[in-house]
């Protein structure tokens, strides 16, 4: 997802970026999938869809899930990808900004759940987008956050400089007008949305040496690193030499026998209150 005009999504979009991304889905859709507890034939909207493997994982259990992306190389590349896998049919993807839905007029407060994922952290202001969330559901419907909390990131033994760089890169997201601890905050966006709070939990990323997706954990945080890259050295919040130290011990990281790496992401969903059932029903079509 790259956000707004107003906004400052550090990664870029760039085919390296892609790729990390793509192996990321690879890693967490499935426990994305699992707290969604979808049932099938659920109006899904996914905010932020990105490259949209979690959109067509989504769109699996349900049928077909709309998605609002920005970037059209992100959604040229969903869309690529949706064609090669034979699932185009099942995906809506629409180009838009996240400060302002591009959702019909018959759309607004008809979706069963509205998700989003790794979107908040990029964006100057959530609450305009998690209020459209609330907006677009119906009643009764459930808001999903799925967003980071920067602060959580534990490395042990601990790699040496790691530390330095990603408190760097920390920064530059505040630097930037970004929210690098945003996860702790979405029941609080919730909230001031009129959702009611109705579940909250953490979801596991990591993995220690001798676990397979171990390396690629430590490939994924490396590639961060690496591509915030010129951010981090503009805004003056790290030198290139402190970037690339802190890089390398990481790789080094990698290949000891007693590594751990934890992390975890903060998930936070509401409901949308207003109607009853028969009157969602009639509304639905059902």
């Amino acid at each position: 997802m790259k956000p707004s005009e107003t906004s400052h999504y550090v990664h870029g979009s760039e085919s390296d970026e892609q790729s990390r991304l793509s192996t990321l889905n690879s890693l967490i859709n499935s426990s994305s999938l699992r707290e969604l507890h979808l049932r099938g034939g659920e109006m899904v909207l996914d905010v932020g869809s990105g490259l949209g493997q979690l959109t067509r994982a989504m769109a699996k259990t349900v049928g077909r899930v709309i998605g609002i992306e920005r970037d059209p190389s992100q959604i040229a590349e969903c869309r690529r990808l949706a064609v090669l896998d034979g699932e185009e049919k099942t995906i809506d993807i629409r180009q838009g900004d996240v400060s302002a839905f591009p959702l019909h007029d018959n759309e607004w407060g008809m979706f069963d759940v509205t998700h989003s994922r790794f979107l908040l952290e990029h964006v100057p202001d959530p609450q305009i987008v998690v209020d459209q969330m609330v907006k677009a559901a119906r009643p009764g419907g459930r808001i999903v956050l799925e967003d980071d909390d920067h602060d959580l990131l534990r490395l042990w033994p601990e790699p040496e400089g790691v530390y330095a760089v990603w408190d760097a890169y920390c920064r530059s997201y505040t630097a930037r007008g970004n929210d690098p601890l945003i996860g702790r905050k979405l029941g609080s966006l919730l909230h001031r949305a009129g959702a009611t709070l109705i579940r909250s939990t953490w979801i596991y990323f990591g993995a220690c040496a001798g676990e397979k997706e171990f390396p690629l954990y430590v490939d994924n945080l490396s590639s961060i690193l690496e591509g915030a890259r010129t951010h981090m050295v503009q805004s003056k919040l790290a030198t290139d030499e402190m970037i690339a130290r802190g890089v390398a011990s990481l790789r080094l990281w990698k290949n000891r026998p007693d590594a751990v790496f934890w992390y975890a992401r903060a998930w936070v969903e509401g409901r949308k209150e207003g109607g009853n059932a028969k009157t969602r029903k009639a509304k639905r079509g059902r």
